[in-house]
């Protein structure tokens, strides 16, 4: 018997090289573009490790776990590294990163994570991308969390290395990622004896035999439904527009938060200023003696596919995150996610107003779409 996701003919070169044009046009880019097989810490690994190796010196910009992650595997490449930490609930700006590059002008190599999920923010690349290329620095973005949610331009921006994920804001698989790569950052790969080869992480083996090539041999079987699923992600995306995507997904944001301060109850935006807060999620703080994690666990029990989670690690105890991403940046889910958390909260006798949460967020909504 036949199964449409099983009996799948072999996915062509063409059609591989065809969605990894569809990319490239996602994200306004003329460099090229490497659709990688794996979750994204896939390509971002093989990014620092194809970058960085001894002698080399990078600033590791640390708003959030994903920062931190970087900066290992900076140092494991014999890297020296200058970790510019930030308070999880801002931003970092750009003259904190022209001051670290003033203060240490052998930096070479630059990494940031554009909007972190993990904490709610997101950072301001088009003025750190300015003060990065006067520097000289090769700049990498981990764009996973803001593609689709907010505007994306490596080119505009001086971005070397650009890598996204599908599974956020694009509403897409979590299998398969991409990189774009600049023509600088070949060089410095092609530099690096070190550099990764004829291994999973190489950037250079998809440069040299399959850009180089001309896009007529794959190098190994890609992922045929991730492929297929990341080409339908794009379908849908076009075909919404992303300037609407962006907008939904802006106004999801905005909602959330209206109708978290209009909550009460000692619920908190963790990221204090607006600007600074990401479009793809809303972190929230608990008020002191409310548990995060027991908090979410008693919202999710009426109604448990709602977008939310405690936050990880240490934050477990005091973050809510509203993950208002892909389909879940809509109205009826932010309003619902506010509910859920307003009725959870108001069972530990805190003192919250629901019909003030969707007031204040369906107004937030409606103000965002005039």
């Amino acid at each position: 018997m036949t199964h449409p996701l099983l009996d799948l003919a072999p996915l062509t070169a063409d059609r591989f090289a065809a969605i990894e044009r569809r990319v490239a046009a996602l994200l306004s880019t003329g460099q090229d573009v490497v659709i990688t097989q794996g979750e994204a810490l896939l390509p971002l690994e093989g990014c620092i490790r194809s970058g960085a190796r001894p002698g080399s010196t990078a600033l590791n910009v640390v708003t959030g776990p994903y920062g931190q992650t970087f900066g290992d595997w900076l140092r494991d490449c014999g890297a020296t590294v200058v970790d510019l930490e930030v308070p999880f609930h801002t931003a970092v700006s750009a003259d904190q990163v022209a001051h670290a590059l003033d203060r240490h002008p052998e930096i070479d190599f630059v990494s940031l994570v554009h909007a972190e999920a993990a904490t709610g923010n997101t950072n301001p690349v088009p003025g750190i991308g300015e003060v990065v290329r006067a520097h000289g620095a090769l700049f990498m973005l981990d764009a996973v969390a803001s593609v689709g949610a907010e505007p994306l331009l490596p080119d505009a921006w001086g971005v070397d290395l650009c890598v996204i994920g599908a599974q956020k804001a694009m509403g897409g698989p979590a299998g398969v990622s991409a990189v774009s790569v600049s023509e600088r950052a070949w060089e410095r790969f092609a530099a690096n004896p070190r550099a990764p080869r004829r291994s999973y992480l190489s950037l250079l083996d998809w440069k040299e035999r399959w850009i180089d090539g001309g896009r007529r041999a794959l190098l190994h079987a890609p992922a045929q439904l991730e492929m297929l699923a990341l080409e339908a992600c794009l379908e849908r995306v076009e075909a919404e527009g992303l300037d609407a995507l962006m907008d939904r997904h802006a106004s999801a944001a905005a909602a959330t938060r209206a109708g978290a301060l209009a909550l009460g109850g000692g619920l908190e935006p963790y990221v204090y200023e607006a600007q600074d807060a990401a479009p793809v999620a809303t972190t929230l703080r608990t008020p002191a003696g409310v548990d995060a994690s027991e908090l979410v666990a008693r919202a999710l029990e009426a109604k448990p596919s709602l977008p939310l989670v405690a936050g990880g690690g240490a934050l477990a105890k005091e973050m809510v995150r509203v993950n208002h991403y892909g389909p879940d940046a809509a109205p009826g889910v932010v309003r619902a996610s506010l509910a859920a958390l307003g009725a959870a909260l108001g069972e530990t006798g805190a003192p919250v107003n629901l019909d003030a949460a969707d007031r204040a967020a369906t107004e937030a909504w409606r103000q965002r779409q005039r």
